[in-house]
């Protein structure tokens, strides 16, 4: 057993939190450290494994007295005790034109970064605001995809679909494409599968559904790294599954992207979309090289060790002296919502990091 137990907390709101809070609760369980598992929407909390702990209550949670908080979701109870790290539930996608991903919701005292695309704003943004911390971990949904494996060809390619759940933009809600994608499974030269964000509506997924035949399967899961590594390439949106799909270097082709780069092929007409797969297919030196920047702006951890870097460092912050950070703002409106939302009541808040005594001092 440690010398100290540290009490963890992982924080959710829907199922898509899971396969990122996994590699999370592994690495806490093998260095022996308490943890478990609240959800404050129904998704998340039906999609908790069985075998993990977890509160079914936010009563349960508060009386827990985590030391640390990590949070994969937007907005987490500010009533809780301990530190709140924001892990993050996806890439920084560029759905509304690269502004959304970097708000800053006043309640986390830690942000634990992927790679450069996420340090960068959010560092700058911690020089102004000055109520929170920035370290670069990785992400630790992708600790499963490390170290990478070859893909061997196969006679029919595999093509993945991902859809987000953003309207202006998902695929699940384009009958063209959709119709498009149909007429080729039934040509018996491409095999697809296909994925949906949890969040569009059970009729969008029944749609989907009876479309099914012997080269078309629709997939209800949340654990997409073993489809990634099953396929030949991804076909999807503005969805953040783009991002970490090409951290394998493989290709992805994207149907009316708000904001393509030269790692994409990007198409804007249906007829395009079988052309565009056959050129992915063929992945030309230039869009290589492109994927391969993008995946060390992205993310440019390899070793399948970003879990263990997010524990050392949320311990080594929950022992940080801390004073230099200012106070978190008021934040009223939102921490009523939480409220509301939990169905717990209370004046209590931490609006200073909370610090715990160096090992030394505790033990």
């Amino acid at each position: 057993m440690p010398p100290f137990s540290y009490k963890f907390l992982i924080y959710i709101s829907q199922g898509y939190a899971i396969p990122i809070g996994k590699p999370l609760e592994t690495e806490i369980l093998k260095r022996g450290y308490q943890v478990y598992w609240y959800s404050d929407r129904p998704d998340g909390k039906n999609r908790i494994p069985k075998t993990s702990a977890s509160f079914g209550t936010i009563q349960e949670a508060v009386a827990y007295e985590p030391h640390i908080v990590l949070a994969i979701t937007d907005y987490v109870a500010d009533f809780l005790t301990g530190i709140k790290v924001q892990i993050f539930h996806g890439f920084p996608a560029n759905k509304r034109k690269g502004t959304d991903q970097f708000q800053i919701r006043g309640f986390y005292d830690l942000y634990c970064t992927q790679g450069p695309s996420s340090t960068v704003p959010f560092t700058e943004i911690s020089k102004i605001n000055k109520t929170f911390e920035v370290v670069e971990t990785g992400w630790s949904k992708m600790d499963p995809m490390y170290p990478l494996k070859p893909k061997i060809k196969s006679e029919i390619p595999t093509v993945l679909i991902t859809a987000t759940c953003t309207r202006a933009y998902s695929l699940a809600l384009k009958d063209e494409v959709l119709a498009e994608i149909h007429r080729l499974s039934l040509t018996g030269n491409w095999k697809f599968k296909m994925v949906i964000h949890p969040l569009l509506s059970e009729a969008v997924a029944n749609k989907i559904k009876n479309m099914q035949n012997e080269n078309f399967v629709f997939l209800d899961t949340t654990d997409l790294i073993p489809l990634y590594q099953e396929s030949d390439l991804l076909f999807s949106d503005t969805s953040s599954a783009i991002i970490e799909y090409l951290l394998q270097i493989k290709p992805v082709v994207t149907y009316k992207n708000n904001m393509p780069g030269p790692y994409l092929i990007d198409i804007s007409k249906v007829e395009e979309i079988e052309t565009a797969f056959l050129k992915a297919l063929e992945m030309p030196d230039n869009l290589k090289d492109e994927i391969q920047k993008f995946a060390d702006f992205s993310h440019p951890y390899t070793d399948g060790k970003s879990s263990e870097r997010v524990i050392d460092a949320v311990i080594a912050f929950l022992h940080k002296d801390k004073s230099h950070l200012k106070r978190k703002p008021l934040n009223l409106i939102k921490k009523y919502k939480i409220r509301k939302k939990t169905g717990f009541f209370t004046f209590k808040t931490y609006p200073v990091s909370f610090t715990l005594p160096k090992l030394n001092e505790v033990v």
